[in-house]
C-alpha cells in the first residue's frame, strides 16, 4: 500500500527504467542470432525475467552482471523439461509463440490467472495458416500447448493494430518456407523489425505489408534506451502540476511509440525534445513545463501509437480543461485489466466525471480529490493513480501497487526524486 499527499509540484531530473519491449525483443532475438550477445541496460523485471526463464529452458545460457546481460544461444533450443511459465507477460506469451512453432521441440505456455484470461486468438489463427500445431484452452487462451512444424510463408491482413501480433508472425516467418508478409491495419511499434534489420534479417517494408524470408540472425550487442511508456508518467505529473518542469533523460522515441508527446501538446503542455540515436532508433531527452491543459479527442491511427499510455492520458484529462473523449480503443479491454472500465471507476472515487464507451472514454476536467485507490493487479492503473494522487487535493491511499514491478521496479523511487520529501510513504 502507498499513501500520496497531494503535492502539486514536481521538478528535477529523472531517467525511467530501461524500455520493455526492446528489453523483450533483445533477449528473445539473440537466443535466436548465430553467436554470443549481450544487453546492456537491460529492464530487470518481472516481465523480462519470464522471457529469460522461459529461454533458459530451452537451453539458452545466460550470464548477469549488474545490469549487462550475456546470451549464449542453444542452436537449436532443447527440449523444456517443465512448461514453460510466462508470468503475466502478455509480449513473452505471444512472441515466444512465434518462435517457437517452426523450432524443433514441443512447449506448454503458462501464464499467471490474469495472462490466462487474455485472448491469444490472435496469434493462433495466423501461425496454424503457416502450419502450426497449436493447441489451446477453448476460447484460445493459455495453457497453449506447441508441437514444432514445418512452416510456410503466408500473407496476413490485420484486423487489429497489434505489434505482439505482427512480431508473433514475423518471428514464425523466420523458420518458414517462402516469404511471410504481414500487412498492417495502422502502424504499431516496430521494434522487431527495426531490430530484425539490424541481425541482418531478410525483412523488408513496403507500405503496410512487411516481408521476411527464413534466415540466420547474426549476434549483435545491444544498449536499451529508456521507456516512454513509463516516462510518460513523469510528463503527466509535470504537464499537471503548476510551475513544474522536468526533464526525463534517455527516453526511446521510436515515432511508433511518441503519440503520448503530441497530445500533451495538444492538450497545452510545454514541451522540448533533444534527439540522439541508438540500436538503430532515435531516443534523447525531453523537458516539459506545465500548462494550462484543455481536454481534446483522440482517436483513429494515433491510438497504436499511445495505447499503453492512454491510463495517463486520462489522468491528464482529469486535470484538464473541458472534456475529453477517446475513441478506438477497444485493445484497452483486453490488458492487464479492463482499463477503460478500471480507470473510469478509479477516477469517479476520486471526484471526477469519467464514464465508459463501447471503445473508450469521456472525462469532464475538474479538480481531483485523494481517496482509497485500487490497481486490479495492472500496472499502468496502479502508476496512474499515484499521478493522479499527487495532483489531487488531499491524502490518497493506493492498494496492489506491487504490480509495478512488472514493468518499472524503479517507479517510485525516481518518482520521489521529483516530489517533496514525505509526499510517498510505504505500508505493509
Amino acid at each position: 500500500m502507498i499513501k500520496v499527499k497531494g503535492c502539486k509540484k514536481a521538478e528535477g531530473t529523472v531517467t525511467p527504467d530501461s524500455d520493455k519491449s526492446i528489453s523483450h525483443r533483445a533477449v528473445m532475438l539473440s537466443a535466436l542470432a548465430q553467436g554470443k550477445s549481450k544487453v546492456s541496460n537491460l529492464l530487470l523485471s518481472k516481465d523480462i525475467y519470464a522471457t529469460i526463464d522461459c529461454l533458459r529452458n530451452l537451453g539458452t545460457q545466460f550470464e548477469l552482471v549488474d545490469n549487462t546481460l550475456a546470451i549464449s544461444p542453444a542452436t537449436p533450443f532443447s527440449q523444456p523439461k517443465k512448461a514453460l511459465y510466462v508470468g503475466n507477460s502478455g509480449t513473452t506469451a505471444r512472441l515466444l509463440t512465434g518462435i517457437l512453432a517452426g523450432q524443433d521441440c514441443n512447449a506448454t505456455l503458462l501464464g499467471d490467472k490474469s495472462l490466462n484470461q487474455r485472448p491469444m486468438g490472435r496469434i493462433i489463427e495466423p501461425l496454424r495458416l503457416m502450419g502450426a500445431d497449436i493447441k489451446a484452452r477453448k476460447g484460445g487462451y493459455c495453457p497453449l500447448q506447441i508441437a514444432g512444424s514445418k512452416l510456410k510463408g503466408i500473407s496476413y491482413r490485420q484486423e487489429v493494430a497489434s505489434a505482439q501480433q505482427k512480431s508473433a508472425i514475423l518471428l514464425a516467418g523466420l523458420h518458414a518456407q517462402g516469404t511471410t508478409t504481414v500487412i498492417e491495419k495502422e502502424p504499431s511499434r516496430n521494434h522487431t523489425e527495426i531490430m530484425l534489420k539490424e541481425m541482418g534479417a531478410r525483412i523488408s517494408t513496403s507500405g503496410k505489408a512487411i516481408n521476411i524470408e527464413a534466415g540466420a540472425l547474426k549476434a549483435k550487442n545491444w544498449r536499451i534506451p529508456g521507456d516512454i511508456s513509463t516516462a510518460a508518467f513523469y510528463l503527466a505529473l509535470a504537464a499537471i502540476c503548476e510551475g513544474a518542469q522536468v526533464t526525463v533523460k534517455n527516453v526511446g522515441l521510436n515515432p511508433t511509440r511518441t503519440g503520448i508527446i503530441e497530445v500533451l501538446q495538444e492538450m497545452g503542455a510545454s514541451l522540448r525534445v533533444a534527439y540522439t540515436q541508438s540500436c538503430g532508433e532515435p531516443y534523447g531527452d525531453i523537458t516539459i513545463r506545465d500548462g494550462a491543459l484543455a481536454g481534446i479527442e483522440i482517436g483513429g491511427s494515433l491510438i497504436p501509437r499511445l495505447i499503453d499510455e492512454l491510463p495517463i492520458i486520462s489522468v491528464c484529462a482529469a486535470f484538464a480543461q473541458g472534456k475529453t473523449i477517446i475513441r478506438d480503443a477497444k485493445e484497452l479491454k483486453v490488458k492487464e485489466s479492463n482499463r477503460i472500465k478500471c480507470m473510469a471507476e478509479q477516477l469517479r472515487k476520486g471526484g471526477i466525471c469519467a464514464y465508459e464507451l463501447e471503445d473508450g472514454l469521456v472525462i469532464e476536467g475538474g479538480k481531483g480529490k485523494g481517496g482509497k485507490f485500487y490497481s486490479y493487479g495492472d500496472h499502468r492503473i496502479a502508476m496512474s493513480m499515484i499521478i493522479f494522487a499527487l495532483c489531487a487535493k488531499g491524502e490518497s491511499i493506493i492498494e496492489g501497487e506491487e504490480c509495478i514491478d512488472i514493468s518499472a521496479p524503479n517507479f517510485t523511487r525516481s518518482l520521489n526524486t521529483l516530489v517533496p520529501s514525505g509526499t510517498l510513504s510505504f505500508s505493509n
